[in-house]
């Protein structure tokens, strides 16, 4: 069972802290290894000459792979902690947990966004936009770089601060990295395109289902801190072509009161969705700044929820 005192101690640390770029510097980032061992496993089971039946078991095969070793290694780090630190091993348990959470980060990489907006500076502002979606950014008007950015602080929520928070508090440290494994090997190998298609499937289908409560969890959350957006949030979740991110992106779309997503364009390629969202409010600076705020709030939210789960679950333990 996972101490309130572990997750509210890795909370804090990623508030204060996020993961600092001397640390990225010196030591990287636990991500980056998840991303050499499913880059490896894909180069050399996904092989152009097997079969799409082949292709795609030996994608649940390196999930499979992937999932035990940081699974293994988890749990190693957590009992160990137990051993030595005794009564103190919520600490170590905290400081195991705090960068697997982007409290902090995703904040960071939407204000120079916001900011650059504010002060008139488009292509400043597309650039900063750019580092954080995977759309054409180039050819952005003011709008569409707001939206992109509060799409994005809305999606994150969810992959970045609550999916990590409710595998931790239901599984410990091995439900935390095992979730981070699984959602790295989504954003690499998860694609419908070749060669990708089959070998990737178990990656995409696997992060689906890890997020499925923690999406509609995020999706409340964002309603609750925005105080409304719920008519939105039922309406239009199903609209986003994952079945997971609409939620957290129809609820932002609902409290701000303005439309996101729409036609993009990605590799010069245009790509019709759907609107989310009713037409009306103004993507710009402003909406990006109650987007933040919000986002800041279901945050804290996310803390109150985390600290009633813990502690609740230890006083009926």
């Amino acid at each position: 069972m996972v101490e309130v005192a572990a997750v509210m101690g890795a909370l804090v640390l990623d508030a204060a802290l996020g993961w600092p770029d001397g640390f990225y510097r010196r030591i990287g980032h636990p991500v980056g290894a998840f991303a050499r061992v499913i880059g490896g496993l894909e180069r050399r089971w996904n092989l152009a000459d097997l079969s799409f039946s082949a292709r795609r078991a030996r994608g649940v095969a390196a999930m499979i792979v992937l999932a035990v070793m940081v699974g293994g290694a988890a749990w190693g780090v957590e009992n160990v902690a137990d051993r030595l630190a005794g009564s103190w091993s919520w600490l170590l348990i905290a400081l195991a947990a705090w960068p697997a959470l982007a409290q902090r980060s995703l904040y960071e990489h939407v204000t120079p966004v916001r900011r650059a907006l504010a002060a008139g500076n488009l292509p400043a502002a597309r650039v900063a936009v750019g580092r954080i979606v995977g759309r054409d950014t180039r050819e952005l008007d003011a709008p569409g770089v707001a939206r992109a950015g509060i799409e994005s602080l809305a999606e994150s929520f969810c992959d970045g601060v609550i999916a990590p928070l409710f595998w931790f508090v239901l599984a410990g440290l091995p439900g935390l990295w095992v979730y981070k494994a699984i959602n790295t090997a989504d954003s690499l190998i998860g694609h419908p395109e070749e060669p990708l298609r089959a070998y990737g499937w178990a990656a995409a289908r696997i992060d689906d289902l890890a997020n499925f409560v923690p999406a509609r969890l995020s999706g409340v959350l964002i309603c609750l801190a925005g105080g409304g957006g719920w008519r939105i949030l039922w309406r239009d979740h199903a609209r986003h072509a994952s079945p997971n991110a609409g939620w957290s992106e129809a609820a932002m779309a609902g409290t701000l009161g303005l439309r996101l997503a729409g036609p993009l364009h990605y590799d010069g390629i245009p790509t019709e969705k759907p609107w989310i969202g009713d037409a009306g409010g103004i993507a710009d600076a402003l909406a990006m700044r109650k987007a933040e705020t919000i986002y800041l709030r279901a945050c804290l939210l996310a803390w109150l929820a985390c600290t009633l789960a813990t502690g609740g679950r230890a006083c009926l333990g």
